[in-house]
């Protein structure tokens, strides 16, 4: 069973900067990543994405703030936040996307308030 384990989240405030890590079990070469988000109440969605050889896709709410980047070298994903907002407060998870086909890891939660 592929294991995801994402970490780096924590308390921000407004205009702060985060990066995300997501350490993955196998080898990610073959497969698209993403990170997902869960706000409070919602539904989880995908906000980024990296194919294999980085063509990268942001959801509108992050684009030009967020960067997704991947080292398949050592099967880890990351996502670095900048100028986050309270409305990207959540749990964040990483798997393969669009589909997720991989177990949920225990995400990471970010929390932007003042």
């Amino acid at each position: 069973q592929v294991q995801l384990v994402e970490s780096g989240g924590g308390l921000v405030q407004p205009g702060g900067s985060l990066r995300l890590s997501c350490a993955v079990s196998r080898n990610i070469n073959s497969y698209t990543m993403g990170w997902y988000r869960q706000a409070p109440g919602e539904q989880r969605e995908l906000v980024a994405r990296s194919t294999s050889s980085s063509i990268k896709t942001y959801d509108d709410s992050v684009k030009g703030r967020f960067a997704i980047s991947r080292d398949n070298s050592r099967d880890m994903v990351f996502l670095e936040m900048n100028n986050l907002e309270p409305q990207d407060t959540g749990v964040y998870y990483c798997n393969s996307a669009p589909t997720p086909i991989f177990t949920w890891g225990q995400g990471t939660q970010v929390t932007v308030s003042a």
